[in-house]
């Protein structure tokens, strides 16, 4: 067994602590990777406070890992020591259904193998990346290209591909209108991604505070939600709205912004419910849709994708023990835009 050092939380209302965690030996085909940056995601918040159901504490949460490939089991291929390395939202699947054959191991039909809050196929609880180190099969593991620093990659293994995925699926590209609903860790992806791939970027942000930063990652127009001018003006103006709140809003209000056949896709999750008016798909043919994270070959794809158009995360490092003031800043909206630790200080 290895032992890792971790931050770890012992319930809702707790604070992080110092653990230490074991990880197991190597299997033939693992990876055990020393983390050097991991992210810090909207979702680890719900899941350390137990907003998405049960969680079995003390839980290490993180799934943006990043870092350096220190050993390798006897039948690994893809990956030697000292490669750079990196690690979503998800640590294997049953690689046997449909959609595991098809690339799209999120959505194993008989369960997918979250980083953290899961459990593995020996039946013992996942830790994130909020530790030193962690043991991956070959299969679950990105390469990072050369030219994305460890700190800036980290957030890419979540919320790049999260905003990659539905923009690719969509067909997000040239002659398309493209609308991003807020600008945080996810949105301010979003933006950068959609521009590249060609397309005509809108952010729709509660207020204008952030304009100048959308404007410099690629969006050609911003107006703020807050104004109820905004939806007048830009009625059935977008063929694709990516919705990256983690918050409830009006859905009726923002699906009104779709052409005829637009979608409107959410990749936020909140804890409550949604609603809209069936009347508001039916009008015009529109579509409501939720995406994921992407498999690992669109993962991968993503991150090549992401050094080839020099796109990175606008990142905040912290320390280990930053982690409970990071999370109260995020839910404050006071990060631009991923916090990312530095695991060193662990």
């Amino acid at each position: 067994m290895i032992t890792a050092k971790a931050r770890a939380i012992d319930g809702p209302d707790k604070p992080f602590r110092a653990a230490e965690i074991k990880r197991r030996d190597l299997d033939s085909h693992d990876v055990l990777i020393e983390i050097k940056y991991a992210g810090i995601c909207h979702s680890d918040i719900h899941t350390a406070h137990g907003e998405w159901g049960p969680v079995h504490y003390p839980l290490v949460p993180g799934h943006e890992i990043a870092g350096i490939v220190t050993s390798v089991g006897p039948e690994v291929t893809k990956f030697k020591i000292g490669d750079r390395a990196g690690v979503g939202c998800m640590v294997d699947s049953c690689g046997e259904c449909q959609n595991c054959r098809n690339g799209e191991e999120q959505y194993c039909l008989k369960g997918k193998v979250d980083t953290y809050a899961g459990v593995d196929k020996y039946g013992e609880p996942t830790q994130g990346g909020y530790s030193t180190h962690i043991v991956v099969p070959e299969d679950f593991v990105l390469k990072i290209p050369d030219n994305i620093e460890l700190d800036v990659a980290a957030p890419l293994l979540c919320a790049g591909i999260t905003t990659y995925s539905p923009l690719n699926h969509w067909g997000a590209g040239p002659g398309k209108k493209v609308a991003v609903v807020g600008m945080g860790g996810l949105g301010h992806m979003a933006v950068q991604i959609a521009h590249a791939m060609g397309a005509e970027v809108t952010v729709l942000s509660q207020t204008l505070n952030k304009k100048q930063d959308g404007l410099q990652l690629g969006a050609s127009h911003y107006y703020a939600t807050s104004d109820p001018e905004t939806f007048e003006k830009l009625t059935e103006s977008f063929d694709l709205i990516i919705n990256t709140v983690s918050a409830t809003i009006n859905m009726d209000a923002y699906l009104g912004l779709l052409t005829l056949d637009g979608t409107l896709v959410n990749v936020g999750a909140p804890a409550e419910p949604l609603s809209l008016s069936a009347m508001n798909l039916i009008g015009r043919r529109r579509s409501f849709a939720g995406s994921m994270i992407g498999g690992i070959r669109e993962t991968q794809e993503m991150l090549d994708f992401c050094a080839k158009h020099n796109i990175t995360p606008r990142i905040e490092v912290i320390s280990a023990d930053q982690i409970d003031e990071a999370y109260q800043r995020v839910l404050a909206s006071d990060v631009k835009y991923r916090f990312v630790i530095d695991i060193s200080t662990m």
